[in-house]
């Protein structure tokens, strides 16, 4: 049995919190250079360039990447031989979003309840923590801030059997144009496929989360997301709306096996900034 203290849970979320928000990470920036590089339009070659100039920037002074720094969505994958000693886990993540957020300057948007004080919190807390146990004895934390442009255009659709493939394209291609330039494109497009309501937007959440130098392990899904990512340059929405062929830099599939009647499609979409930073203990 492996004991993590619960204040070392509190500072590594702290610090992944600064992190994500301000180190745009390498696989983004590599995705980036082969955008500019691909791009025919001049402007949004020259958008690229300033994306790319300002993660520099972020990085070297070690500020936030984007002013809105999100709500933390959390995912955490907790070893069944892993014992939290000091407080529970939740409220460790809960305090280290806090500290990192307010000691490290990034803007707290988080209110109290969505429709009638709507007061913010103060803290940016709490997070959204999704848990999965896990295999070991490992305590893995990955945190991805999420900014409301690119939240607010979010698309959850249940299909029928019937829809089959093309209606899964079909919801993908109008999130993409509902999108627009409001979800600061380039972008990285989570798709969630398969399980119940909840399950999918789920499934899209973490896409949305994955690397985009990554692929599904599973060569259909993986070709899938070729197919969509080359369907989302073909709308010429381009970088930050202004036209061209770098709308999305990557899309990614997760799927779950789901009912007979059923097929959800969700879709979850990242801003260019694609935050996320993880650690395990």
């Amino acid at each position: 049995m492996k004991v993590i203290q619960y204040s070392q849970i509190v500072e590594e979320v702290a610090k992944l919190c600064k992190t994500a928000c301000c180190i745009v990470t390498p696989d983004m920036k590599a995705a980036f250079k082969k955008a500019r590089e691909n791009e025919v339009s001049p402007l949004g070659k020259d958008i690229i360039g300033k994306l790319l100039e300002n993660a520099q920037i972020a990085e070297t002074r070690q500020m936030a990447i984007c002013q809105d720094t999100g709500m933390a969505v959390v995912f955490l994958d907790v070893g069944q031989d892993v014992r939290i000693e000091g407080g529970y886990i939740e409220d460790a993540i809960n305090e280290g979003v806090a500290k990192g957020y307010t000691e490290s300057y990034l803007r707290k948007s988080v209110v109290n309840d969505p429709i009638f004080e709507r007061k913010n919190t103060g803290n940016n807390t709490p997070a959204i923590i999704n848990t999965r146990i896990v295999p070991g004895d490992k305590l893995k934390i990955k945190i991805a801030p999420k900014g409301f442009g690119s939240e607010n255009k979010s698309i959850l659709k249940m299909l029928v059997p019937a829809d089959g493939l093309e209606g899964v394209k079909k919801v993908f291609l109008e999130a993409v144009k509902y999108a627009g330039p409001n979800a600061c494109p380039p972008m990285v497009i989570g798709v969630g496929i398969g399980g119940t309501m909840d399950k999918v937007a789920l499934l899209a959440k973490i896409a949305a989360a994955r690397s985009a130098d990554s692929k599904n392990e599973d060569p259909r899904y993986a070709k899938l997301e070729e197919e969509l990512l080359e369907l989302a340059n073909s709308t010429g929405v381009g970088p930050q709306g202004l036209g061209g062929i770098s709308t999305a830099v990557k899309v990614n599939v997760e799927w779950f096996p789901t009912h007979i009647a059923g097929l959800p499609v969700a879709i979850n979409i990242n801003c260019h900034a694609a935050r996320h930073a993880d650690v395990i203990l």
